[in-house]
């Protein structure tokens, strides 16, 4: 198999209680996470203290350099 440089997502895994940065995007800004499920997350702003729900819309990325692409399994 041919190896190629992959960038990988992951949704992130929010936990209760975090400080977050979203840097960019209509939602950018500092929050607060007041909830959390599998398929949502609910998010406080800390200066207007409005809070949101929205589908878990975050993801952790990585490169990967040496990564054989396509994954058949």
């Amino acid at each position: 198999m041919e190896k190629h440089h992959v960038i990988v997502f992951k949704p992130y895994p929010f936990k209760m209680g975090q400080k977050i940065c979203i840097d960019g995007g209509h939602r950018k800004g500092d929050w607060e996470v007041i909830g959390v499920s599998d398929r949502k997350v609910k998010l406080r702003c800390p200066v207007s203290f409005k809070e949101f729900e929205w589908d878990i819309f975050c993801y952790f990325a990585k490169e990967d350099a040496d990564r054989i692409w396509p994954n058949k399994e």
